[in-house]
C-alpha cells in the first residue's frame, strides 16, 4: 500500500496545482454554487468520460485526465460547500481555499487507505471505465440524497459519495498513468 499512497499524493499534487491556479485567476467565485449544482458540474465530467471510452471520435482535444482531475476538484469544493454553506459573494482567499483543500483530502486519502487495507486494494483488478461507471452511480445516489433534501433511512450521506468519487478518480487517474 506504500505505493497506492505515493501515486494518491502523485495525483492530489496535480490536482491541487490546477486547483490553486484557479483560485488565482478566479478567485472563490465557485463559493456562489448551490451542491446540486456543482453535482451537475461533476456528473458532466463524468458522462464525458463516459462517451470518451465508448465513442470512437473525439471532438474535443482533452481526455480522460483532465475530467477525472475535474472531478475530483468539484468533489472537494462541494464537500468544502457542506462544511461552510453557500455564500452570495466569493469569500475564501487562497490561503484559506487550499488549507481546506488540504483538510478535506487528508480525510479522503485516510477512508482511502482503511478502504484499501479492508478490501485488499481490489481496485487494482478494475476496469477504469468500472471506475467511471461506480462514479455516474454514486452521482445518481447524490441527486436522489439531494431531491430528498438531505436526508436518508439507512445509507451514508452525501460527503462520504463525494469522497468516494474522489477516491475512485485517483484510482482511474493511477490506472492511466497520470
Amino acid at each position: 500500500m506504500a505505493d497506492t499512497s505515493a501515486q494518491y499524493d502523485a495525483i492530489i499534487s496535480q490536482c491541487r496545482d490546477l486547483y490553486t491556479k484557479k483560485m488565482k485567476d478566479y478567485g472563490s467565485a465557485w463559493r456562489i454554487l448551490r451542491l446540486p449544482s456543482l453535482t451537475d458540474q461533476i456528473f458532466i465530467k463524468a458522462q464525458r468520460i463516459r462517451g470518451l471510452q465508448q465513442n470512437d471520435v473525439q471532438k474535443v482535444d482533452e481526455g480522460q485526465q483532465s475530467e477525472f482531475i475535474g472531478i475530483i476538484n468539484y468533489c472537494i469544493m462541494a464537500l468544502i460547500q457542506l462544511d461552510r454553506g453557500v455564500v452570495e459573494q466569493p469569500d475564501l482567499d487562497l490561503a484559506e481555499a487550499t488549507s481546506d483543500y488540504d483538510k478535506k483530502i487528508a480525510l479522503t486519502k485516510q477512508l482511502m487507505m482503511d478502504k484499501n487495507h479492508d478490501y485488499g486494494e481490489a481496485w487494482r483488478d478494475m476496469r477504469v471505465s468500472s471506475l467511471t461507471d461506480l462514479i455516474l452511480q454514486k452521482l445518481l445516489r447524490v441527486k436522489q440524497i439531494e431531491d430528498n433534501q438531505g436526508k436518508t433511512l439507512v445509507s451514508e450521506g452525501i460527503d462520504a459519495n463525494y469522497q468516494d468519487m474522489i477516491n475512485y478518480a485517483v484510482f482511474a487517474l493511477i490506472h492511466l498513468g497520470v
